[in-house]
């Protein structure tokens, strides 16, 4: 095969699986549903609210794989968190069982084809690097047989409360301006600061965590944090886009503190699905700011109550 003809398959390969991350999110958000934000606490959820981690490594999967994976766990009913490769099982004495079904996680990286490599030599100019991404199979340790039992994820539940100690403590170390106040939840970019209201204010005081955390995921975009594009205005794909990087952040950060806040409908199910319909490398690209967001919160819990990071797992990066 030429090399031509290998880069086309390679495109072709890459375009295929971020179309089917796509096409199996959109399903999700075209029938109600939020694919960040997932029943745990509930009959149709057997495991209990985590991050995935590898059971092997015990380093948790970040972006577009947490999703893949929380769907994973609702849709056939696993009972925990964790998960291994096929070899990964039988280097801890076990093994897949047989006949079971794997599911498909994504590595994200980027590389320079040699003709573009060719091309900067040639221009002078800086080389222009390819994100691709590819698929690799876990299995959730419910599939496999012969291991030890202590390897499932257990989350110790949250200390009582209106406003749990972790969070509080998070918000304040964050240097976030964050106000409590008023009947709105709300960033203001151009000042810098948060308002959300008081936990008494919410239907259930639980989901209190939840806005707040999403209205910091925001204040992590700014300028002299980790600088995303805070621009767009309301009604805008730029816009959209920002308010599901927050979403999902706060989904990650909740299910990183053994939060459960109560499922909701989401205002801006059309306006997210139109922008994956546009781009169908958004849902990742967001996935993977949305890590970064929580991981950058995250890091301001407290030593001792301080969950691992979101990102970085040993097989996996941040998708470009």
């Amino acid at each position: 095969m030429s090399r031509h003809a290998m880069h086309a398959r390679s495109g072709s390969d890459r375009t295929s699986l971020y179309d089917e991350i796509t096409g199996k999110i959109l399903a999700e958000l075209e029938a109600g549903r939020l694919p960040w934000v997932q029943p745990w606490g509930t009959a149709a959820a057997k495991a209990p609210l985590a991050m995935p981690k590898n059971a092997a490594t015990g380093r948790g999967y970040s972006g577009i794989n947490v999703l893949i994976l929380w769907g994973a766990v609702i849709e056939r009913g696993f009972p925990c968190q964790s998960w291994l490769t096929f070899r990964q099982a039988l280097s801890l004495g076990g093994n897949v069982r047989k006949g079971e079904r794997g599911t498909t996680v994504v590595y994200a990286d980027r590389f320079v084809p040699d003709d573009e490599k060719q091309r900067a030599r040639e221009t002078g100019e800086e080389a222009q690097a390819i994100p691709f991404l590819k698929r690799f199979t876990v299995f959730n340790l419910a599939q496999c047989e012969c291991l030890l039992d202590d390897l499932a994820i257990v989350v110790p539940p949250p200390e009582p409360g209106l406003i749990e100690p972790k969070v509080e403590a998070l918000i304040k170390a964050s240097g976030i301006d964050f106000r409590i106040g008023g009947n709105r939840a709300f960033y203001v970019p151009a000042r810098d600061y948060v308002m959300v209201p008081p936990p008494q204010a919410f239907f259930e005081p639980i989901n209190w965590h939840r806005t707040a955390l999403h209205e910091c995921s925001h204040a992590s975009g700014a300028p002299h944090r980790l600088n995303r594009d805070l621009s767009g205005s309301f009604g805008t794909k730029k816009y959209a886009f920002e308010e599901m990087i927050a979403e999902i952040s706060a989904a990650f950060c909740c299910a990183a503190l053994g939060i459960v806040p109560t499922v909701r409908h989401a205002d801006y199910i059309g306006s997210w699905a139109e922008v994956l319909r546009e781009d169908n490398r958004a849902i990742v690209r967001a996935a993977s700011q949305a890590s970064k967001a929580a991981d950058w919160l995250l890091k301001f819990v407290p030593e001792n109550g301080r969950p691992a990071p979101v990102s970085a797992d040993a097989d996996e990066r941040e998708a470009a």
